[in-house]
């Protein structure tokens, strides 16, 4: 993955700095906010953020490797984290108090939805052939790296916890079969769509809202204080995944997407019908109860991922409502002929 094209004064510099050898590097303002909200779509800020945690991922084509654990990098990674926490705990109200036994069925409530997700509706209903392609081009982001995040807490968690989450893990990584991954599924999506399936090819197009979503995984899946949270976003991932996916795949269907360039979603049906039981009960369940004190971080963590579902649905339908692409590029939802 190239390093991506910078989005203001942080992300300039930052880029700046990693394409030279290792060095230290100054501190500076993490982003000049009139409010910490604001944090979750500044650009700048998302996109350094983003471009910190992928050092701890696969990297950047001509970027040293050791700059994953530089000190001073650390140090300026930490200043925007706190700014994006805090845009978070400002987003999202702090959770009821909750008794562990009663956390399955707290996430139950928080990602009940009887009304659907209106933009998973929209894909299958109405939207078009380019508006799909901007779709898979904004998931593209995650989805080609689907589940490394989550993948974090397993040293993190112990005995029911861990086997619950290895349990979701190993049907994310295709069961030990590289054709079967999810993310390997993605690409077929990604070709089927005419679109650059290479990791990484849309970064510079999503927007920071986009980029929030993976940022706050990374978050919480770097952070071992933040497992609780990390787990609590996995499984509101989860119980709220296979009706949308239903309707992504139909809505595939109908304009004109084959078998191959729909498995992702098909397999997303029926695995997280499984997913849910297991991410409300064994693993959210056991972990509360295991470690009652962090029953909150884990109703924290689903409400955060519920929020920036929310909000990115909301951005690509007021875009798609106004006739606008809801890439930062107007064509970055396609590949040149």
């Amino acid at each position: 993955m190239k390093l991506p094209r910078p989005r203001g004064p942080i992300t300039e510099a930052l880029v700046e700095h990693l394409a030279r050898p290792v060095h230290t590097v100054e501190p500076m303002p993490p982003a000049p906010h009139a409010a910490p909200a604001d944090a979750l779509e500044d650009e700048d800020l998302q996109a350094a953020l983003f471009i910190c945690y992928e050092l701890h991922y696969d990297g950047f084509d001509g970027v040293d490797p050791d700059w994953e654990w530089e000190p001073s990098l650390l140090a300026l990674r930490a200043g925007l984290e706190r700014v994006h926490a805090a845009a978070l705990a400002d987003a999202v109200p702090p959770p009821p108090d909750t008794a562990p036994a009663d956390v399955p069925r707290a996430l139950a409530r928080m990602t009940a939805d009887d009304s659907g997700p209106p933009l998973a509706a929209h894909l299958q209903r109405r939207a078009t052939l380019e508006q799909f392609r901007e779709f898979a081009a904004h998931r593209s982001v995650y989805h080609l790296k689907e589940a490394d995040p989550h993948t974090w807490a397993i040293p993190r968690v112990r005995g029911r916890t861990k086997a619950a989450l290895v349990e979701i893990q190993a049907d994310e990584y295709g069961g030990g079969r590289a054709e079967f991954m999810h993310c390997e599924l993605f690409r077929h999506t990604l070709r089927g769509l005419g679109l650059d399936d290479s990791y990484g090819a849309y970064v510079d197009a999503a927007p920071a809202i986009t980029l929030a979503a993976s940022t706050t995984m990374s978050l919480f899946g770097l952070h071992r204080s933040r497992r609780g949270a990390l787990l609590g976003q996995l499984a509101a991932f989860e119980m709220t995944s296979s009706l949308p996916n239903r309707a992504y795949s139909l809505g595939l269907r109908r304009l004109g997407g084959d078998t191959a360039t729909r498995r992702f979603y098909d397999e997303h049906v029926q695995a997280d019908a499984v997913h849910e039981q297991i991410a409300a009960h064994d693993l959210c369940g056991s972990f509360a109860e295991e470690h009652p004190g962090e029953a909150a971080a884990v109703l924290f963590g689903a409400a955060a991922g519920l929020e920036l579902d929310r909000r990115f649905a909301a951005h690509l339908l007021t875009a798609w409502e106004s006739g606008e692409s809801s890439l930062r590029a107007p064509d970055a939802g396609r590949v040149p002929a």
